[in-house]
């Protein structure tokens, strides 16, 4: 029949790994390949490989660098003072949003600026004390003048 008793259990060829080696060397010798010559070139291609990577990861960073400081060049810094009057941004305002709703809370006395950009706003209370918090100096625009709508809880301002 020309089949092996594998061949015939299983039906497929059994391939054994001395024959598997067997035929890689068979197969080194018919195509006339040098052991050490191809091992050299995979070496030469490996560094090749680790040469581009390392360009790759250096335009990338120069990249970044550059994006960054396109970016902060364009960043406006405010500064602040003490007892200056100032508005907070209302981050809570995208829950329940209103079309025609002041983003803006305010306006808030200035009680202490501290030099990582944190602001440390004041305002007073119905009962006449003062209430104080901290917020990002980011959250805050200054006072210009005009019609603002207040709340008198704090807790309604501060992110959780």
């Amino acid at each position: 029949m020309g089949l092996s008793a594998f061949q015939m259990v299983y039906w497929k060829a059994c391939h054994l790994p001395v024959e598997m080696k067997h035929k890689a060397l068979w197969a080194l010798k018919f195509l006339n390949f040098d052991p050490h010559e191809t091992q050299t070139k995979r070496r030469n291609q490996l560094l090749e490989l680790e040469e581009m990577q390392l360009h790759a990861y250096d335009s990338s960073r120069s990249y970044k660098e550059k994006v960054k400081l396109y970016h902060d060049r364009k960043l406006v810094k405010i500064v602040f003072n003490l007892r200056q009057q100032v508005l907070l941004f209302n981050s809570r305002l995208k829950l329940f949003p209103r079309k025609l709703k002041s983003k803006w809370l305010g306006p808030f006395g200035i009680k202490r600026v501290f030099p990582n950009g944190a602001v440390e706003l004041e305002n007073p209370n119905d009962d006449g004390q003062q209430q104080s918090w901290v917020v990002n100096g980011e959250r805050l625009k200054h006072y210009l003048g005009g019609e603002v709508e207040r709340f008198s809880k704090v807790m309604m301002l501060v992110d959780p």
